[in-house]
């Protein structure tokens, strides 16, 4: 059985779920699209995940700001506003009936290509546009059991040449990092940045605890998590002292706490990480109280979306 933060509970309704492409909806043994795809041939292409609760897309601006973001800066012209996305979303979901528990990805390339091709110019169609709509519902017996990390040769990469922040079809480097924590006997990869401190993980934003200390790392080499964020906000709100700041694996070995953020698992404890064991290689009481009250931030977002609805 695979292990790790995006560990679901099976949900037999997602054999049937109808994935949007380019304005129709299929089946999703049925959604398909061309070979000539640009995000197919060159990983031309970025996308967000959002969770759906209680009939609120969770956190749905951060993700749209960071996607017009991602636009700007890879210079692809969505051919859409916010609000039409937004609404072709929405039209998804109802078409699945769904309201709750589900996890929405949508990815945007630029188009399709007349020929394999880097170039921009040679893209012969508008922007391609997916959504995969699921039922997913993060296994809670994974994530009391917690993951385990493998430090990878792998780094995260300068801004100059692939902004780490940039949520792009561009993940092969994360992949080979995840293979090599696999082939190495864990779940998933810890990744330092150019200068050898902490950064990330391959997939999950990344946190340690220390002397009832809340550390991550300075952003600057990790992905923009918007569960990364919130878990600093909590913090604030709750007069939990965090840092974003430079640490090494020296500092890492040595936590009382590990744990790592994404939107799917929302906070997930590392228990080891390289072979040792993180302070009592369990879900630790600061983590599991930053989780609630990560869910607490989640119940109201969705009651602040639905009074300013009414």
């Amino acid at each position: 059985m695979v292990h790790g933060t995006h560990n679901a509970v099976e949900d037999p309704r997602n054999a049937s779920v109808l994935i949007y492409v380019n304005g129709d909806l299929f089946l999703r043994d049925e959604a398909k699209i061309s070979v000539f795809d640009s995000g197919y041939l060159v990983g031309d292409g970025i996308w967000e995940a959002v969770r759906l609760q209680d009939g609120v897309l969770l956190f749905l601006d951060e993700h749209l700001d960071r996607l017009w973001t991602a636009a700007a800066t890879v210079g692809m012209d969505l051919k859409m506003t916010r609000e039409e996305l937004t609404a072709t979303i929405w039209e998804t979901l109802h078409a699945n009936g769904m309201n709750d528990g589900a996890h929405v990805r949508f990815m945007i390339t630029r188009g399709i290509k007349k020929t394999p091709s880097q170039d921009p110019r040679l893209t012969i169609s508008g922007p391609n546009l997916v959504i995969i709509p699921e039922y997913k519902k993060a296994d809670m017996a994974s994530k009391e059991k917690g993951i385990t990390l493998f430090t990878s040769t792998i780094r995260r990469g300068s801004p100059d040449y692939l902004d780490p922040r940039l949520n792009c079809h561009s993940k092969l480097h994360e992949v080979m990092a995840l293979v090599q924590a696999l082939e190495a006997g864990a779940d998933e990869a810890l990744m330092l940045d150019i200068h050898g401190f902490v950064a990330t993980c391959n997939a999950t934003n990344f946190f340690i605890v220390k002397n009832g200390e809340v550390w991550t790392s300075t952003g600057q080499y990790c992905m923009n998590g918007i569960t990364r964020g919130k878990v600093i906000e909590v913090c604030r709100q709750h007069e939990i002292s965090c840092f974003q700041k430079n640490f090494s694996l020296f500092d890492v070995y040595g936590a009382d706490e590990a744990f790592v953020t994404g939107t799917f698992g929302g906070l997930t404890p590392v228990t080891h990480i390289d072979g040792r064991q993180i302070g009592q290689g369990n879900f630790g009481p600061l983590t599991r109280r930053l989780s609630e009250l990560y869910e607490e931030e989640k119940r109201l977002a969705v009651q602040r979306v639905k009074q300013s609805l009414r």
